[in-house]
């Protein structure tokens, strides 16, 4: 089986999420779906999971221009979701940040 949670995404905007509404951010697995998700997150953290949003990125194209020449190159695609967890539940690692 593949590894589920790839890193959690502590950024400004998520942090603002995670003290209003409850809302937490992860880097995922692209293969995984939100029922893995969801399941991976509750058996880390012990807390229970409401919903549970995905979004894919892809990789985008980038061209460097340099005295050798023009590098043409990829970023890499990820995959980004979102946890609700029920009122009352938090994640301890986001409230060290």
């Amino acid at each position: 089986m593949h590894q589920v949670l790839v890193k959690p995404l502590i950024t400004e905007k998520m942090t603002n999420l995670s003290a209003d509404q409850g809302k937490y951010g992860f880097i995922v697995n692209p293969n995984a779906n939100k029922i893995e998700i969801a399941k991976a997150i509750e058996k880390k953290f012990q807390v229970k999971v409401i919903e549970v949003r995905t979004l894919n990125y892809s990789g985008k194209t980038k061209t460097q221009f340099r005295k050798g020449g023009r590098f043409t190159g990829k970023t890499a695609k990820y995959k980004k979701a979102i946890i609700t967890l029920k009122k009352g539940d938090t994640i301890e690692l986001f409230e060290q940040v």
